[in-house]
């Protein structure tokens, strides 16, 4: 089991997200005495004696102002048994951007659902938004189950309208909690208000769930990122992030997107020689040959991801000048970054009903369409389904710097 959990919150306004995770906070001894001050006299000054939880995450002035989420506040705490970064994601729809920056790294997502008003637009948008970034793990936590009597009934309601829509996204693995996020119930202990339940408390699942599975490949992937020369001692190697599966002294692999062949003569750490590097590690491969490998280079072992300059990818796009065919645009993937243009925008999403439209005269911000793109040189990247880190990429407005969309591979042609 990894021993770090990356978890995004979802679901829509005033469901309570943010007041979730500052009871995850809180219950797990994660925040500083100074914090809960705050908290507790702000939280008094509004003429309630309950903490509001939720201020430890609302960061933003104008978050406080009008009590929701808009930008995504990073946070980090650690059990016994785990580390943990943790995402809380807006609700409105004109931050779905947000959402999707949130989530596009996440291995759970937590969908909050308010029992009183059940499965909602945001809901299945949400939920929707996760399957799309491939979160093959998914938390549906009914929230608020103190305003509606503890009621089982009303739970079971949820739970079997959720199970219908994820079976519609094929998403493998849902769990369903009952809890009241401001009250604590079945956020770290099991409530006693809800003996009806025999599941976990949320921190005891997000504690024991498996994602490994999701990191591994037939072959690995590394990406170089920086190239080590040392003219005295003759050492050549080149550094990255183990991008997919297991790399391995001895395996053979290719340097795409040129397509030479070589072995991995020695992985470097800073502590030393090791012969394994598993997906996330960080190391510095050395390879047997003497062969020209730069920055942007993939290598490859097993498998090898097709090379091409030619994409179809779903990109979720970003930024107020809309996207439309003919536009021009840096494209950054793992560490390569080449120039493109979009042929087409072949239809737009509608995440509400889970529909497409074909033939958009455009893509305008926080839509989400499938998209022919043309790069300037060839680039090796996997299906987003087969591997998130070497299929997504960023598209940035080269006049003003700005990230503008973020892709998924769906196949290089």
């Amino acid at each position: 089991m990894t021993d770090l959990l990356r978890l995004a919150t979802a679901g829509s306004v005033d469901d309570g997200k943010s007041t979730l995770i500052g009871r995850l906070l809180y219950d797990a001894k994660a925040i500083l005495a100074d914090q809960m001050e705050h908290v507790e006299e702000v939280s008094k000054r509004r003429g309630s004696d309950v903490p509001d939880l939720a201020l430890l995450t609302d960061g933003l002035r104008a978050e406080r102002e009008q009590g929701i989420t808009i930008d995504v506040a990073y946070r980090y705490f650690a059990t016994p048994k785990r580390k943990f970064i943790l995402a809380d994601t807006p609700g409105h729809v004109q931050y779905t951007r947000n959402m999707v920056t949130g989530a596009s790294t996440a291995d759970l997502a937590i969908v909050l659902v308010d029992a009183r008003h059940g499965v909602v637009e945001q809901t299945r948008r949400h939920a929707f938004l996760a399957s799309l970034l491939g979160i093959r793990h998914l938390v549906l936590a009914v929230n608020k189950m103190d305003l509606v009597d503890w009621e089982q009934a009303t739970y079971d309601r949820v739970v079997a309208d959720f199970g219908a829509l994820a079976e519609q996204l094929r998403v493998p693995d849902v769990v369903a909690i009952p809890m009241s996020a401001l009250l604590g119930d079945n956020i770290v202990d099991r409530s006693a208000n809800l003996s009806w339940y025999d599941g976990p408390a949320l921190l005891e699942h997000l504690e024991a769930v498996e994602v490994h599975e999701e990191i591994a490949l037939e072959g690995a992937r590394f990406p170089v990122q920086y190239v080590i020369r040392d003219q005295a001692t003759d050492y050549r190697g080149y550094a990255g992030q183990v991008a997919g599966g297991v790399l391995r002294v001895g395996d053979a692999v290719q340097v795409l997107p040129g397509g030479r062949t070589t072995t991995v003569a020695a992985i470097d750490t800073f502590e030393g020689e090791i012969v394994a590097a598993p997906a996330g590690q960080s190391v510095t491969v050395r390879l047997a040959d003497d062969i020209d490998v730069a920055r942007g280079d993939l290598l490859a072992a097993g498998p090898a991801p097709l090379a091409s300059r030619e994409l179809t990818a779903e990109v979720c796009w970003m930024a107020e000048a809309p996207l439309r065919a003919g536009g021009r645009y840096a494209l950054k993937a793992a560490t390569s970054s080449v120039r493109a243009i979009v042929d087409e925008v072949s239809d737009r999403l509608d995440v509400a009903n889970l529909t497409a439209f074909p033939g958009p005269a455009e893509l305008a911000l926080n839509d989400i369409g499938r998209v022919r793109l043309r790069v300037s040189r060839e680039l090796a990247v996997d299906p987003y389904a087969v591997n998130r880190a070497t299929g997504s990429f960023i598209l940035v407005d080269e006049a003003s710097n700005e990230t503008v969309g973020a892709g998924m591979v769906l196949a290089p042609t």
